[in-house]
């Protein structure tokens, strides 16, 4: 493996760790519409509008009742 290809996969996994994001915030912070989430990512993450949707609303404060 080259310089080059070690290059391309750093970039690629971290084009994916960053499209990826809003879902595991959603997860980890256990959202109650997480799958949601997931699927509006999914779905929508390619396009610059979804995938900030799908961020603002992993971050949105959860109101769990005590």
């Amino acid at each position: 493996m080259n310089d080059d290809t070690a290059w391309v996969l750093v970039a690629v996994t971290v084009c994916i760790a960053i499209y990826g994001l809003p879902s595991v915030i959603a997860f980890h912070r256990r959202h109650p519409n997480r799958w949601v989430i997931l699927a509006v990512n999914g779905l929508f993450g390619g396009t610059l509008v979804g995938w900030v949707v799908a961020l603002v609303w992993a971050l949105h404060a959860v109101h769990r009742p005590d």
